[in-house]
């Protein structure tokens, strides 16, 4: 795995979403690392990282993941971890299996929750013929069925990002997206455990609430937060909203610092 670091203070370690790289946070690095050290990963098999070995399922992969963890943090010292859709799934992973070596597990938009959602258009795969101009222009039309609320917000370097981050990718992270895969697993997680989704996010809209009364059913002092009018990108769509719900979350976790 290739990991990326940002700041100094305690470790922040972000897991970015199918499909994508650690770029899915880069309009939220540079607010994050002036209070954190930002730890962000490339997942195994996309990015700059490697192929994982087959068979690839959640449990193996959450496995590399928390290898790449032991190698990072000093022995004793415990990180907040944040996932974001596919990121999120395995982060629930890693958060069960790590216990209290974290300090917090905060879903962002998950994947893999086995909770209703409404029918999204079928996003239209890349073909080798195409010319650039073709690639981006494809490129923006998936994101504004998937990533992004409001498709003026859709900019050229979000566009840039997205068609580099799906020409590497080889794992095919899609396959668990509508599986039931955190029923079992989010009870397990022995750290406060809290979610920060998009209203629009086309994988949860209209049910966002579900995904509140899901981890507030296993936690109910699960921390919830919505961002007003963005889609499932929030982070990157509403940075500036999503930089502060995060942050004021961390802080009143650790102890106001």
């Amino acid at each position: 795995m290739v990991w990326r670091s940002w700041g100094a203070g305690p470790p922040l370690v972000l897991l970015h979403g199918g499909y994508g790289s650690w770029t899915h946070w880069l309009r939220n690095i540079d607010a994050l690392a002036r209070r954190y050290r930002v730890i962000a990963a490339d997942l195994p098999g996309l990015g700059d990282s490697a192929t994982p070995p087959a068979p690839v399922t959640p449990e193996g992969l959450a496995a590399i993941i928390g290898g790449g963890l032991d190698a990072l943090l000093p022995a004793g010292e415990r990180c907040h971890l944040v996932g974001f859709s596919f990121g999120a799934m395995l982060g629930s992973f890693v958060a069960a299996a790590l216990g209290g070596r974290l300090r917090s597990m905060t879903l962002v938009g998950s994947a893999s929750m086995g909770l209703r959602r409404a029918p999204m258009q079928e996003m239209q795969p890349p073909r080798r013929h195409m010319s650039r101009e073709e690639m981006l222009a494809l490129q923006r039309t998936n994101l504004g069925i998937l990533m992004f609320a409001d498709p003026a917000g859709i900019d050229d370097l979000a566009v840039h990002l997205q068609a580099e981050n799906v020409v590497r990718a080889r794992l095919r992270s899609r396959v668990f997206a509508p599986l039931d895969l955190l029923g079992p697993v989010l009870p397990r997680i022995a750290v406060p455990l809290g979610g920060i989704w998009g209203e629009r996010d086309a994988t949860a809209y209209p049910w966002v609430d579900d995904r509140r009364e899901m981890l507030c059913r296993i936690r109910p002092d699960a921390f919830f937060a919505v961002v007003p009018g963005a889609g499932h990108w929030v982070m990157y769509e509403a940075a500036d909203a999503f930089n502060r719900v995060l942050l004021d979350r961390l802080a009143a976790l650790d102890g106001g610092a």
